[in-house]
């Protein structure tokens, strides 16, 4: 079982009704609908206790991808598999991406007013209001671009059709909750709708989920972000798909591929990336510095010895190539080509086995 209740690590439960309940760590009582199994109750305040180092992180943030941003504040150690911080990090996360996308705002107020707003969404909302918090933190970041208030016209609307939006999201995927999952549906739906309605394109990852792990009760199959339970699970690129959550005209989806698809499929340096994170359970930021000083070492390797063997996987080396006569594939002319020395890879014994033991299935 993973740990749930910051005190004891038990479960969490959620009652019908409120209760008072008073805070294990700051003693403070109020009315509450979530505990753990042995009674335990945390308020929000000490739940998000270290939260506004987000601030920080932010302000030296350079990035354009919200999902990498978010997944920075989703290692620090105050945030939680579930609680209600995310309500702050999505918004925070979509703000900072919008401004070093070329949004104009001031950075350090909207954030400001993003933690105030974030923080008065409490955690069991997404259960008890029929709204989740990640969702709502979406239509605050609108508000907050847009300056918005109760008597704004259009920037009124552009903030409900947000929420709504990424609502109706996270609501076609069902329960039980999970906060990583709705943050990165909230944000990959407000990256589109920002781009529709803003002309700011904010980057846009595949996203795979690497918190399966740590969340009693993750959906695997039915989570658009799972690795899990897939072993002929590819992420494609599909168009108009009716049978996938849709994050936009173009975008990419997790899926069981046919075997036509699967055979022209070309996995690109993110989605590795993405796969070498989930896999080893770091961060996209780690994952992508460890493949490329593996790739490095690679290209450093070929043009020092001129040959690098993995066992198991394959060789890479450098090959001689003789000068030769070829002709231009425009006009049919005959050309001299030089001699070079070109880079070749050949598979190892095992890799042949594998690819031939999936090609027989």
């Amino acid at each position: 079982m993973k740990d749930e209740c910051l005190i004891c690590k038990a479960p969490l439960e959620y009652l019908e009704t409120d209760t008072v309940m008073e805070c294990a760590i700051c003693h403070k009582k109020e009315n509450s609908k979530t505990r753990c199994v042995n009674g335990h109750y945390v308020c929000s305040e000490c739940h998000m206790r270290g939260l506004d180092s987000i601030v920080g992180l932010c302000m030296k943030e350079t990035s354009k991808d919200p999902i990498a941003i978010v997944e920075k504040m989703m290692d620090m150690p105050f945030c939680h598999m579930h609680g209600p911080e995310h309500h702050v990090m999505v918004g925070a996360a979509l703000l900072t991406a919008y401004k070093n996308a070329g949004g104009s705002i001031d950075l350090e107020r909207a954030l400001s007013e993003m933690m105030n707003r974030g923080r008065s969404v409490p955690g069991g909302a997404c259960g008890f209001w029929g709204a989740c918090g990640a969702g709502v933190s979406t239509g605050m970041f609108v508000s907050i671009i847009t300056g918005s208030t109760p008597l704004a016209k259009e920037a009124f609307g552009l903030c409900h059709k947000m929420t709504a939006a990424a609502l109706a999201r996270i609501g076609e995927i069902g329960g039980p909750r999970c906060c990583k999952r709705d943050s990165f549906i909230s944000i990959l739906t407000a990256v589109d709708f920002v781009k529709e309605h803003f002309g700011i394109e904010m980057e846009k990852p595949v996203t795979v989920c690497r918190y399966s792990a740590k969340n009693n009760q993750c959906i695997r199959k039915r989570c658009p972000f799972s690795a899990a339970d897939r072993p002929k699970k590819q992420r494609i690129l599909l168009k108009n798909s009716a049978s996938a959550i849709e994050f936009g005209e173009e975008s990419y989806y997790t899926v069981f591929c046919s075997k036509k698809e699967r055979k022209s499929y070309n996995m690109t340096k993110l989605e590795l990336v993405n796969s070498v994170s989930a896999k080893a359970e770091i961060t996209k930021a780690e994952a992508h510095k460890l493949v490329d000083a593996v790739l490095a070492s690679i290209n450093e390797g070929l043009a020092s010895d001129g040959k690098v063997v993995i066992p198991g996987f394959g060789s890479f080396e450098v090959r001689n190539r003789t000068a030769r006569v070829g002709r231009n594939p425009r006009t049919g002319e005959q050309i001299k080509i030089k001699a070079a020395r070109v880079p070749a890879f050949k598979p190892g014994k095992a890799m042949k086995e594998l690819v031939n033991k999936k090609k027989k299935k």
